[in-house]
């Protein structure tokens, strides 16, 4: 999948950066989306026009455990989070309603992709290109499970 890329270079960005509190009574997808990330960046649904990545630090998705966090990014547009580490309850809901893929990415990576960056990432063969920069970059692979709920489209679409 090839598309540009926000960044948020920062650390423990959690649920609420993510999706504020006062919107988690929305039950409509599309109007959650319209709200993603405001409390961290207000241009946010501007950005994603252009960009279906993320790339963050640490704890992305930390703090509640709400399922409207991976689903408002992925309405909004959002396909990809590139992070150092995940918040397992925030990994866990975005693989599990097949809502975005959340990959774990080293230090090297992290620091050779900025924002607006265009990158080709393949899943399948856990590596990145930087378009910008022609470099390449591996991820950390999923595990065997993990990897079939998001060939499955989510956990609920699985065959056992």
């Amino acid at each position: 999948m090839i598309s540009r890329v926000i960044a948020y270079k920062s650390n423990n960005i959690d649920t609420d950066s993510i999706i504020p509190g006062k919107y988690l009574k929305l039950h409509e997808y599309e109007e959650l989306a319209k709200h993603a990330m405001e409390g961290l960046d207000p241009n946010f649904s501007n950005k994603t026009k252009d960009c279906s990545f993320i790339i963050a630090g640490h704890n992305f998705g930390c703090g509640s455990s709400r399922e409207h966090a991976p689903i408002a990014l992925s309405f909004s547009g959002i396909k990809i989070i590139l992070a150092l580490s995940f918040a397992r309850i925030f990994y866990r809901n975005a693989i599990d309603g097949a809502f975005i893929i959340p990959v774990e990415i080293d230090q090297n990576t992290y620091d050779g992709i900025n924002d607006g960056d265009e990158l080709n990432i393949d899943i399948q063969n856990n590596k990145i290109k930087n378009l910008t920069t022609s470099k390449t970059y591996s991820t950390k692979p999923f595990s065997y499970l993990i990897k079939k709920i998001i060939d499955a489209g989510g956990i609920f679409k699985l065959d056992m």
